[in-house]
């Protein structure tokens, strides 16, 4: 079994600086950490985390639920995460709640076991109520909405759904479907904001015929353009307020013999991996899924560690990224 001085033997470090990076690698250089961290994985060094935990009454490990643990996006956002708390010594474990407050329950007893240190929730809609009793340890927020409770990180998503769809109104369309999350979705009701600001400064009338619901799995973005391609004056674009719906929306209508963006443009919301490698390409809003993640893990660290009670909401920008779904960019 290998001990703390074979890692100082392969890194050429003191036994103190290592301990020092291990417990806290905020406090030492980033070329000091990064030999440590090289010799623990050289040597496998495994220190004793129950001897850890028992001298500071911490797990140094953060909990993190996820709504749908097979969402692309909610993959990144745990990819960042992942990586800063790893920076910062910490473990991540991870539970998929299926978006049921049962389920959200029942992880939630691993923090009151002591067994997790804080909590970073990816659900937008998270608020101890009198049915969720609030957790007794410090909890961010990392895909929040405008209603969600601080600190949170977030992108504008009605900004970013009204500029989207003024993208398709400056393409010429006038009838804009939408596939839509559930009605309760908080993110959903963002989008919908933005695509009722951007057609009510065109002058358009909302027709709710053109909305559909879904539930942002592939399945329900084809049930979804079906039902609009349907419409005896179909709509000439749809905006999906993710990338998964939208590319079910994209074989229903290959399937229907309609053709993107010839009979229907159709754009997206995440810009998730495989949206630049659908036929067509998809045009989407790009979220710094990544960065929303390390953002959230770093505040939670900090407020875990006394160092920073911050209890902000903190807006990441986001980007439009246009491709050939929708046409590409709008004519001159």
């Amino acid at each position: 079994m290998t001990t703390i001085l074979d890692v100082a033997r392969v890194s050429g470090l003191s036994t103190a600086t290592i301990s020092r990076a291990l417990r806290n690698p905020e406090k030492v250089a980033a070329e000091t950490r990064e030999r440590v961290l090289k010799a623990v994985r050289e040597v496998d060094y495994r220190p004793n985390m129950l001897a850890r935990n028992l001298r500071t009454d911490r797990s140094f490990t953060v909990l993190v639920l996820v709504p749908g643990i097979t969402n692309p996006f909610f993959a990144s956002v745990t990819a960042g995460i992942e990586a800063t708390a790893w920076r910062r010594g910490y473990s991540v474990l991870i539970g998929d709640t299926c978006d049921s407050r049962e389920r959200e329950a029942h992880y939630a007893q691993l923090v009151e076991t002591r067994l997790a240190d804080g909590v970073i929730q990816l659900s937008p809609d998270y608020v101890p109520d009198d049915q969720r009793r609030p957790l007794p340890c410090p909890v961010v927020h990392a895909c929040g909405c405008e209603l969600t409770a601080a600190p949170s990180v977030r992108i504008d998503n009605a900004g970013a759904a009204r500029e989207l769809v003024e993208h398709l109104l400056a393409r010429g369309h006038r009838r804009i479907g939408v596939i839509s999350g559930s009605r309760e979705n908080p993110h959903a009701i963002d989008r919908m904001k933005g695509y009722h600001q951007a057609m009510q400064a065109a002058g358009l009338g909302l027709d709710e015929a053109l909305i559909q619901y879904g539930d942002f799995s592939m399945e329900s973005g084809a049930r979804a353009a079906r039902a609009l391609a349907a419409l005896p004056d179909r709509p000439t674009a749809l905006f999906s307020m993710n990338d998964e719906m939208a590319i079910g929306a994209l074989q229903a209508l290959s399937q229907a013999g309609l053709s993107v963006p010839g009979d229907m443009a159709i754009s997206g919301f995440d810009d998730i991996k495989f949206a630049a490698h659908t036929i067509p390409p998809l045009t989407t809003v790009a979220q710094p899924g990544t960065e929303m993640g390390a953002k959230a893990c770093e505040i939670l660290l900090d407020r875990i560690e006394g160092k920073n009670q911050d209890n902000e909401v903190h807006i990441l920008p986001h980007r439009l990224i246009l491709r050939d779904s929708t046409g590409g960019y709008p004519p001159p």
